[in-house]
């Protein structure tokens, strides 16, 4: 069985992302979705918060697992049993961030495989940033979220 590992912060999981995880399942059997827990970030959802919006995403998709993760992504890679780290690429300058962060992991794993997946040309302008910012500022966002996360930030009444 073929598993890969994408890992973010998700603060919230926007359909950019969502495209991502649907891509990796065309390719892997398993997609563990990493919800990362750190603590120098200031998010406006918690680690709980953001692995629930993700699984109610998913609810219906057994090969979806949603952990929250603490550590590094090498880490993560090891423990699961797979060398295939995915990250969504935007533009030049996600690229050029994840590829100084892949060669950065490597010295601590040489075995691992980083794909980048390219953004539809539709979800390039979509951020986490962005649905914050629409939050904050009480402007319409649901097209840049999955039903679940929009239907989720409402029920919580973040909005």
């Amino acid at each position: 069985m073929k598993k890969c590992v994408f890992a973010g912060t998700f603060d919230p999981f926007t359909v950019g992302h969502a495209d991502t995880v649907d891509k990796c399942l065309k390719i892997f059997d398993e997609v563990l979705v990493a919800v990362a827990e750190n603590k120098r970030k200031s998010c406006l959802f918690t680690a709980n918060e953001r692995a629930e919006m993700i699984s109610r995403v998913y609810a219906g998709e057994p090969r979806v697992r949603v952990v929250i993760w603490d550590k590094t992504i090498v880490d993560l890679l090891e423990q699961e049993g797979t060398p295939f780290y995915v990250r969504g690429i935007r533009n030049t300058i996600d690229f050029e961030y994840e590829n100084a962060d892949h060669f950065a992991s490597r010295k601590l794993d040489p075995d691992m495989i980083t794909l980048y997946l390219p953004s539809e040309q539709e979800h390039i302008q979509v951020s986490s940033t962005l649905v914050k910012n629409c939050i904050a500022f009480k402007k319409p966002f649901e097209e840049y979220v999955p039903e679940a996360v929009y239907e989720y930030i409402l029920e919580k009444k973040y909005v």
